[in-house]
């Protein structure tokens, strides 16, 4: 049953597919770094807001070379936008290990993949079967969404629990056809909402479609984001310009230039605020406006806010520039 599953997929594929710049049908893409990039960047976002961010960053940075030499501002600013910066990071950190280990190519096993700065099992698993046509088992939203309703699974579920079934079902042979094909399916016709059932080639097979449960299903675990507050602190000379500093703790926005702001208890008074939800928070700054000529951090610059642009900033800065 599952082989007939595999090719009924892979003839729908071949027909309906889509083009995307990241891969091709019929095989492994000719250019792993290109296989890369895409990966990292669809991790927490969604195809059409990448095809404009990877067209753009494969001319700016077009080789594994290039990006290795590129100043990490640079890189920041390429990826303004995306959020989740961290990627940012580690794509720059592992293109100069690549330079310096492997001779500026991608190494074509999994060990030696997780090994690279950023790249876990579940990257490791997508260069592979992308780049390298091997029968990796990728399992992303779209494919767990798939594979419940293919097998009516009711019960709450996770990444772990649905890749056994779906390895079972991956191609031997056609591992990056097979990848994009159930991404697709799930992308396109096997949608969270309004799924075309008709459309699909496993209609027949699919529990869910049999028993009219298809938008039930799946029931996805999700962990509970903590919320927190603070203010945020915009402060303006007289020439027009603001202060922002570069954050230099570790973490999530290491790097990225931001206005002083702390977090603490929300201020009592009617002020503006701007509301941020990272992967497990969930960040409400309120906005303190000041008038100063001096500033009181060791650590800030006064920038005209014609000049942001060239300051990579986090989406949650961007929105508070918007609110400006």
């Amino acid at each position: 049953m599952p082989n007939n599953l595999t090719q009924q997929l892979l003839d729908w594929y071949d027909k309906n597919g889509r083009d995307l710049p990241w891969r091709v049908k019929g095989g492994a893409h000719f250019d792993a770094y290109a296989v890369w990039i895409s990966e990292i960047m669809l991790q927490q976002t969604t195809v059409a807001t990448v095809m404009d961010y990877f067209t753009r960053w494969m001319q700016k940075f077009p080789t594994i070379k290039s990006l290795a030499s590129a100043d990490l501002q640079d890189v920041l600013l390429a990826w303004q936008g995306m959020g989740y910066y961290t990627r940012a990071r580690k794509i720059h950190e592992c293109a100069k290990v690549l330079m310096e280990k492997y001779n500026g190519r991608l190494p074509d096993t999994r060990d030696n993949l997780l090994k690279l700065p950023g790249i876990g099992p579940y990257s490791a698993s997508s260069i592979c079967c992308f780049a390298y046509n091997m029968p990796e088992t990728v399992v992303d939203g779209n494919v767990m969404r798939v594979i419940a309703r293919l097998y009516g699974i009711t019960k709450e579920i996770t990444a772990p629990e649905i890749y056994p079934i779906a390895q079972k079902l991956t191609s031997p042979t056609r591992g990056a056809d097979y990848a994009s094909a159930i991404m697709d399916l799930g992308a396109t016709v096997c949608t969270p909402t309004n799924p075309k059932c008709d459309l699909c080639p496993w209609a027949k097979s699919c529990v869910a479609k049999q028993k009219q449960i298809a938008e039930q299903i799946p029931l996805i675990k999700k962990t509970p984001k903590k919320e927190m507050t603070g203010q945020l602190y915009l402060i303006q000379n007289k020439c027009g310009e603001f202060l922002i500093r570069k954050r230099s703790e570790k973490g999530l926005l290491h790097g990225l230039w931001e206005f002083p702001w702390q977090q603490g208890e929300k201020l009592k008074e009617k002020l503006p605020s701007v509301t941020h939800v990272f992967t497990h928070i969930k960040l409400t700054l309120q906005i303190v406006r000041q008038e100063k000529e001096k500033s009181p951090f060791d650590d800030a610059i006064w920038v005209h806010p014609d000049n942001f642009k060239d300051y990579p900033f986090s989406t949650l800065m961007q929105k508070i520039i918007k609110k400006m």
